[in-house]
């Protein structure tokens, strides 16, 4: 049986899960420097030609508000912030082994990261852009999962299926680990922030996110708005219910989840469209 302490010690030496060795430590270094400039930044980002677009491609999505309107890696630097952009390298990344890992698992992120967005706009958050980029991470975890645990993946998701266990309960009991958790630790190994890392580890337990309690409430509320509208797949078909710290994080009342949730879903048909493009004929990202 592989256990928490294998897969934490396996982050550090895998092959199969996308290390990002070069873009996101390199960003995260110039980020710390107070004498490096946008222009530097971008010049690494746009190094990959792939990556840079894909990025781009992302920012330009429906969930940030700037639809083809973001035309250089410098823009989004400086309209979304350097966080925001890390989430993206990370996500464009990753996107591929996601897609082919549990099918539906992006479009399902994709919908979070609106659902995210919307939220927070309606609370008039501040830095939304990290918000919807947490969100749009949420479920990293699950890829770490399948091609880390493979015989355990099988024996879960048969539980699944079989005995109406929910992918989070399996997870806990074949692996005495979560995906959220899992989430947590890849994005500290992949350099990326406390405010994007502990919404990811925290989205299923609210009341253990400590530092950044409301964005972790926003994360976790955006994932059982698109779960319960079917939006994508993340692996089972609980929708899970809203946490009551959520509840008393975000003070939203009855009547104002009910504009969400019409507001999420009118929002989702644009994602799906999104969702669409980035994907070649083949089914493969393009």
């Amino acid at each position: 049986m592989t256990t928490r302490l294998e897969i934490r010690r396996n982050l550090e030496t895998t092959h199969s899960i996308p290390t990002l060795p070069g873009v996101v430590k390199k960003l995260s270094q110039l980020a710390d420097n107070d004498r490096a400039s946008v222009q530097e930044m971008a010049r690494l980002i746009s190094s990959d030609q792939a990556l840079s677009g894909k990025v781009l491609r992302l920012v330009n999505s429906p969930f940030y508000g700037f639809p083809g309107r973001v035309s250089t890696v410098s823009n989004a630097l400086i309209l979304l912030g350097v966080n925001v952009v890390k989430g993206l390298v990370v996500s464009s990344s990753i996107f591929e082994i996601m897609e082919k890992t549990v099918i539906g698992l992006w479009e399902h992120s994709l919908g979070a990261a609106v659902a995210a967005s919307l939220i927070a706009q309606r609370l008039k958050l501040k830095e939304a852009e990290e918000i919807s980029t947490a969100a749009l991470l949420h479920d990293i975890g699950k890829v770490v999962i399948k091609l880390e645990t493979k015989d355990e993946f099988k024996r879960l998701e048969a539980a699944i299926a079989g005995e109406g266990l929910s992918m989070l309960e399996a997870e806990r009991l074949f692996l005495d680990a979560d995906h959220a958790e899992i989430g947590g630790w890849l994005a500290r190994h992949w350099h990326l922030p406390d405010k994007l890392a502990e919404p990811i580890a925290c989205h299923h337990d609210v009341e253990k996110s400590d530092t950044y309690r409301i964005r972790t409430a926003v994360v976790h509320l955006a994932d059982v708005l698109v779960k319960a509208g079917g939006f994508g797949f993340s692996g089972d078909e609980e929708v899970p219910l809203i946490q009551p710290a959520a509840w008393e994080r975000l003070r939203l009342t009855d009547a104002g989840l009910e504009e969400l949730v019409a507001e999420v879903e009118d929002r989702l048909v644009e994602v799906k469209n999104f969702s669409l493009e980035l994907l070649s004929g083949d089914g493969q990202p393009a």
